[in-house]
């Protein structure tokens, strides 16, 4: 997380908007939207360590790759989560690597994770479409391009002598640029 004006902010920063793949707003305490509700982020780290043996970090990475990058889960989410399957008995501790500690999933995992093997489906579905998301909205060269704008036109109209016609020139420019993006295919 980092802090921007005050507010935190996740992985997909200040004003990202990532739809939780429901058509709800599933919004958090913090406004943000979830991803996955406590019940369907089990599901789906116990797959992942059905898959293979895993430590906290390595599902951070697993789900942070299948979206592409565009969720994170925080390690506040993870290792509850985690605590909470090996509670339920679905997920047990193999050897440690130093301070990682490793899960592997239990009998009693395989049972309930063959039991929610369509919504584990549409979780990985959920999570395959936050990734094509992402890829057709990486819009780092439009923030970039953005700012640039911003930029210049706070140099060239904060001064104090601004004309008239150089108001009614960059408006024109502007209206122009709008006009041309909207007939982009």
């Amino acid at each position: 997380m980092h802090h921007v004006g005050g507010r935190r902010h996740g992985r997909h920063g200040p004003g990202a908007d990532w739809e939780d793949g429901r058509g709800g707003r599933g919004e958090g305490r913090s406004g943000r939207r979830r991803v996955f509700e406590s019940t369907e982020l089990r599901l789906v780290l116990l797959k992942l360590i059905a898959d293979q043996p895993r430590h906290g970090y390595d599902l951070i990475r697993a789900v942070e790759d299948l979206t592409g990058g565009a969720y994170a889960p925080s390690p506040g989410v993870i290792y509850p989560t985690l605590t909470m399957l090996e509670e339920m008995g679905q997920i047990e501790k193999l050897g440690s690597d130093g301070a990682r500690k490793e899960f592997t999933i239990t009998q009693d995992g395989r049972v309930q994770l063959a039991g929610e093997m369509e919504t584990v489906e549409g979780l990985f579905a959920r999570l395959a479409a936050l990734a094509r998301k992402r890829e057709k909205v990486d819009a780092a060269p439009i923030r970039r391009a953005m700012d640039n704008l911003k930029a210049v036109l706070m140099h060239r109209l904060g001064r104090e002598t601004v004309e008239t016609e150089t108001l009614h020139a960059v408006a024109a420019i502007l209206d122009e640029a709008a006009q041309r993006i909207e007939r982009l295919p």
